[in-house]
């Protein structure tokens, strides 16, 4: 069963929504919380599965909160719960599970608790899978470098330059094909010429364009620009 908080500052709606999640059998240990501070002390100590949380609250508002809980490891799921459609747009930008209007619906409420357990699913366990590898050109013959092994990808021309710690490899599969491919695996496209294992990033730094330029372990010499439209997704998948 999901564990769950209530973040809003109006304690009628507290209840309301408390008595709902009861009666859906659903939730297990539901927490409450009457302001963002309370409620990042709570989330801390108990980690909750999901936050039911309202928008319009004084000093820190819930969209702020939300905003906020990007920098933890493992944050909770967020379903908005608001007398405000205005904010539905801005909510998925937050990247929440859901958004409910009060007074919440039973059954509307059941679907977002499916959209929390769907996310929660953990991945299939991949211990028997065999090991993807990429195939390359190395000395006139083909090699296999399994993808652990890969520190970042830069488009060269028509091919595709991959580097491990200590080798650099030609191959033929282009840059948008291997995004495709080893998405799965941990990398991510920072720049259009560019792919990055996130196992592998040491440090990200602020330069003075205000881009952010990656650092990799193994490889201390080569800085990573990052693009601006993929700076956010970049920071939420690196957990900053």
């Amino acid at each position: 069963m999901l564990s769950a908080m209530i973040v809003d500052d109006e304690a009628p709606a507290r209840s309301e929504l408390r008595y709902i999640l009861e009666e859906t059998g659903r939730v297990d240990g539901i927490d409450e919380a009457a302001s963002a501070r309370e409620a990042v002390e709570k989330i801390i100590e108990n980690r909750p599965d999901v936050l039911f949380l309202d928008i319009s609250m004084p000093k820190t508002t819930g969209m702020q909160l939300a905003e906020a809980l990007h920098k933890l490891k493992n944050p909770p799921a967020v379903v908005f719960v608001t007398a405000y459609s205005e904010y539905a747009v801005n909510a998925f930008d937050v990247d929440a599970v859901d958004y409910l209007m009060k007074p919440v619906e039973t059954e509307r409420l059941g679907t977002a608790l499916d959209k929390v357990e769907a996310r929660a699913v953990p991945a299939a366990p991949a211990s028997h899978t065999p090991q993807e590898r990429i195939p390359v050109e190395k000395g006139g013959r083909k090699v296999l470098v399994p993808v652990d092994q890969i520190r970042y990808i830069e488009a060269k021309d028509d091919y595709s330059c991959i580097y491990t710690d200590n080798d650099r490899f030609l191959s033929t599969i282009s840059l948008a094909q291997l995004e495709n491919r080893l998405a799965p695996h941990g990398f991510f496209r920072v720049h259009r010429g560019y792919i990055v294992n996130l196992e592998h990033v040491e440090d990200v730094e602020v330069v003075s364009s205000g881009t952010l330029q990656l650092g990799l372990d193994g490889i201390p010499d080569k800085k990573i620009s990052v693009s601006r439209r993929r700076v956010v997704q970049l920071k939420r998948a690196l957990g900053i």
